[in-house]
């Protein structure tokens, strides 16, 4: 690889941001596929376009347009959960995720809740969630879930998210619940667009009760908006309050 090319590489990856290697197998011309366009040797734009459906799968892969062969490297950025209550919910949450591929941060202010003996290997953070959410910084491979019931803790939290990339956004809550959280969200200038990505009642439609079947309708919204599925959200206010 060439030093500039590595260099660029480089410095894509320590900025989280998405982007790709492809390699012409016959030759090893090279190239960087980002959002920001192609740097490198010149790239037909079926692999281009090949290159953009690997960042998203997340997953390498071997091409071949015009009878030539491309390997595609994508270097994505983790995958984070940022959740804020440390809840039984998020209990369940922070032992379900990992091993789908999500690093666990769980922000509470409230430090008997936000425990290591609760939270065993959880990234634990006792900011206010804005402070938290600022240093943070989620990003397009990040999902942000509220918690807490506590417009205190949760408002400031969606707040912010709202103002990221964040692929996820989603808070628990009844339909009242949420009406009035969108309307205090509106009021700190909000458009009814952005407030749409809030997923609210959180998660999908499997009559869930316990605190871990909620939290694993929510981990499956997660998974499902990440992967481009056509879901549908619960519809019972009531097994989200």
């Amino acid at each position: 690889m060439r030093r500039a090319l590595f260099e660029a590489l480089q410095a894509e990856r320590a900025a989280k941001r998405p982007v790709l290697l492809a390699t012409r197998l016959a030759d090893g011309a090279q190239a960087l596929i980002a959002d920001s366009g192609v740097h490198g040797d010149a790239v037909p734009e079926a692999i281009v376009a090949a290159a953009h459906q690997a960042l998203r799968d997340d997953a390498a892969r071997v091409v071949e347009h015009a009878g030539e062969r491309w390997f595609l490297h994508p270097h994505n950025p983790p995958l984070r959960l940022i959740i804020v209550g440390a809840v039984h919910i998020a209990q369940g949450l922070a032992t379900m995720a990992p091993p789908l591929g999500f690093a666990v941060t769980v922000i509470d202010p409230r430090r008997f809740f936000a425990t290591a003996e609760r939270f065993p290997g959880v990234t634990l953070d006792d900011r206010w969630p804005d402070e938290a959410m600022a240093a943070l910084a989620p990003d397009r491979r990040s999902a942000v879930v509220t918690l807490t019931h506590d417009p205190k803790l949760d408002d400031p939290a969606l707040d912010a998210a709202l103002r990221t990339e964040a692929f996820y956004i989603g808070a628990l809550g009844s339909r009242r619940t949420h009406a009035a959280r969108l309307a205090r969200l509106a009021a700190l200038g909000h458009a009814p667009e952005t407030l749409a990505r809030i997923r609210g009642p959180v998660g999908l439609a499997i009559e869930a009760v316990t605190a871990a079947e909620i939290a694993l309708a929510i981990l499956a919204e997660i998974v499902g908006v990440r992967r481009g599925a056509a879901l549908v959200a619960r519809p019972l206010a009531e097994a989200a309050a």
